[in-house]
């Protein structure tokens, strides 16, 4: 696994942990390093990654109720919700192509979420890539 993809993992992870169990960013972080591992550049991608995507977390809640027709947020499920909110905030406030963020998203899918849920993801992403991106 490449480090920007462990880094990744280790964003959704912590963004996850906050959905579980309500707690601060900020601990949450804290909490998760304590029982993972990582070097200095993966560890760093990973807590910009997660503290950007929970502070914009409302606006990309919007875009992906926007974008997931006919599911309220509340309906999808916590690791797809996590997994959207990542690749939603990579493609409309990071530089990552493309490319990469809809094939990270659904790995994401694949490894922690339900059957369906990769699909799902990719149909969400690629739909809020289309208003973000729309040169891309």
């Amino acid at each position: 696994m490449g480090k920007r993809t462990k880094a990744r993992e280790c964003a959704f992870q912590i963004l996850y942990q906050c959905e579980i169990t309500g707690d601060p960013i900020d601990r949450a972080v804290e909490q998760f390093w304590k029982i993972r591992s990582g070097t200095d550049e993966a560890r760093a991608m990973a807590e910009r990654l997660a503290r950007g995507t929970h502070a914009a977390t409302a606006e990309l809640d919007a875009l992906i109720v926007e974008f997931a027709k006919n599911w309220r947020l509340e309906r999808i499920a916590s690791v797809d919700k996590c997994v959207l909110r990542l690749g939603a905030y990579e493609l409309k406030h990071q530089a990552t192509p493309v490319a990469v963020v809809l094939d990270e998203a659904v790995e994401l899918a694949k490894r922690f979420g339900e059957a369906d849920s990769p699909p799902f993801v990719n149909g969400v992403l690629d739909a809020i890539m289309r208003k973000v991106r729309p040169k891309a």
